[in-house]
Parts: structure tokens; C-alpha cells; sequence
């Protein structure tokens, strides 16, 4: 599912520049928290409040938004009593995302003997390090890019 599709009455940052329109639609605190819970198998209301500690009604606001933008949507729960929340095939998109940022933050965010949680694979193994790299496999950086705009 494309979120584009739900975004008809966005008010963008910067209608052409793909990081602000990423950060227009889930660039908020609670949001990204609520994504990284969800992808840590949060599905309920209660789950996401308890994990992020957020308050009632900006939780609600936020998982309202995320089912807006197509980043989550809400199925009925096996029990049939109440709704869950799951990623939409753009949400698990963002997984990425957040490793980078758990990455980033691991490494600029704890001092050196600072416990923090890990990130491991379905083998117990911490990931190893994201780098972007180019079309053909090599690695690239902020001096080895540039962003070329449309009309330019």
C-alpha cells in the first residue's frame, strides 16, 4: 500500500525533498516510538501506552495519524473483542530507518560502559553496521553524494 495514497490533505515541509515528507508523515517522538514498538510486536492500544509511557490522547492521536498515512492499520484480534495494530508493508519500510537510528544512537547517544538494549537476529547476533552503498555495492557518504533536484 502506498501511503502517497492517504496524504491527500498534507501541508508538506518541503514538497520535493523526500526526508521532509518522510518526516511530515512519522518525524514526530511518539511516532517513530510507537513504530519501534510496533515492529517489537506491540499490537494493542494498551501495549504501545505501557511501552512508551505516552499519554492517552496523544497515543491516540498518533496511532490515528499512522492508519491515516498507511504506516499502520487496525485488524479485529483474534478474540474478536478489540482491535490490534500492525505495519502496513510501508511501516515494515521504515525498519531501516530505525535500526539507523538505533545504530546512530548507540554509538553517539551511551558513553562507552553505559548499558542499552541490542537489536540481534533471529541467531542471537547483533546486526552489523548499516552503510549505504551505491547501485553497484560500494559505499557512499556525505562527500561522495549530492542531490540533484528536479529541473535542475
Amino acid at each position: 500500500m502506498n501511503p502517497a495514497r492517504h496524504v491527500g490533505n498534507m501541508t508538506w515541509t518541503d514538497s520535493t525533498c523526500p526526508v521532509a515528507r518522510t518526516l511530515d508523515l512519522v518525524g514526530d517522538r511518539w511516532s517513530l516510538l510507537i513504530v519501534r514498538d510496533a515492529m517489537d510486536h506491540a499490537r494493542s492500544f494498551t501495549d504501545f501506552q505501557q511501552r512508551t509511557g505516552v499519554a492517552r490522547n496523544i497515543l491516540t492521536d498518533r496511532l490515528r495519524r499512522l492508519v491515516e498515512h498507511g504506516i499502520l492499520e487496525r485488524e479485529t484480534a483474534i478474540s474478536g473483542r478489540r482491535q490490534v495494530y500492525v505495519l502496513t508493508e510501508a511501516g515494515r519500510d521504515l525498519f531501516t530507518i530505525i535500526v539507523a537510528m538505533r545504530q546512530w544512537g548507540e554509538r553517539h547517544a551511551f558513553a562507552d560502559d553505559e548499558a542499552h538494549s541490542t537489536l540481534v537476529d533471529e541467531s542471537g547476533s547483533p546486526l552489523g553496521r548499516l552503510r549505504p552503498t551505491n547501485a553497484n555495492g560500494r559505499r557512499v557518504d556525505v562527500d561522495s553524494t549530492e542531490v540533484i533536484r528536479d529541473g535542475e
